[in-house]
């Protein structure tokens, strides 16, 4: 059997994992500044993380898994006689890529094929479910994660955030690009590719903003619709209206997974995030 991997930052609920065959998240950390810490998608609803995250004077800490969690699962692996396809968070936005390749070393576990997602929560769902989808066609361990390894370069997420505060505070931004966003009414559109955070557009209040996500989205050169895509938001769903209008009325695409960001990467993004996670269609 080939089990799938992830972890909590790719923000699958209980029951989306539980539909999903051989499937395990290994959950990130969240550390709240009274010294309480939660476990990412187990210890609290995203609803009381966002309510908490609101009242909040000291933005949260997330930290990467223990070595242990991965290495329980190596070890089931194992004994099982099965192969695993890790699929984990960017690189270089947690350590969590790094722990599991040192976890599967320390219990030698050799069946494991790491994909480093170079992205993170709708991101890591669409190099998911494309596993799932070569899994069951029948297509080796090894022959999924050389494909995983190709299809995350088309990955691109946009979102239209409030601030680029909570990403700066987090160091996931450099002070610079956090001041070009931090004028008065100025939303930020991000853009996620290549493993990393960047700062995509700006416009005045958010109605701009979306427009400015429409006009990146078809500077990117649209949607694969061979592949799953995602519309994510964070702590409120409402705000995604002006992204599922467009996709429904403008791109003329039905379907789509809808999406709530979890705590760890919400503590990042902060409140009130919109955005859609695609693939680009191939180089011609």
């Amino acid at each position: 059997m080939i089990r799938i991997l992830t972890d909590s930052a790719a923000d699958l609920t209980a029951k989306e994992a539980a539909a999903i065959p051989g499937l395990h998240i290994v959950p990130l950390n969240v550390l709240f500044e009274d010294g309480e810490t939660i476990r990412d998608g187990i210890d609290m609803t995203r609803a009381d993380f966002y309510d908490r995250l609101a009242k909040a004077d000291k933005l949260p800490r997330t930290s990467q898994p223990s070595p242990e969690a991965f290495i329980q699962v190596f070890e089931e692996a194992k004994a099982a006689g099965d192969e695993v396809i890790a699929i984990l968070i960017s690189s270089k936005l947690s350590g969590t890529f790094q722990c599991a390749k040192l976890a599967a070393e320390d219990c030698e576990f050799h069946d494991v094929y790491f994909v480093d997602s170079d992205t993170a929560s709708p991101g890591e769902y669409i190099l998911i479910r494309e596993a799932v989808r070569l899994r069951e066609e029948g297509v080796s361990a090894a022959e999924i994660a050389a494909s995983l390894d190709i299809l995350k370069k088309r990955i691109r997420i946009l979102a239209v955030v409030d601030s680029l505060k909570h990403l700066h505070k987090g160091g996931r931004l450099p002070a610079a690009v956090a001041l070009v966003g931090g004028a008065l009414g100025i939303k930020p559109v991000l853009s996620v590719y290549d493993g990393a955070v960047h700062l995509a557009d700006k416009a005045r209040g958010r109605p701009g903003a979306y427009v400015a996500l429409f006009k990146q989205l078809d500077k990117m050169g649209g949607i694969d619709t061979r592949y799953d895509f995602v519309m994510v938001y964070s702590s409120d769903k409402l705000v995604l209206g002006p992204i599922q209008h467009y996709v429904r009325n403008n791109l003329k695409l039905e379907g789509g997974h809808l999406s709530q960001i979890g705590s760890v990467i919400g503590t990042h993004i902060g409140p009130s995030a919109a955005g859609i996670a695609f693939v680009i269609p191939p180089e011609q």
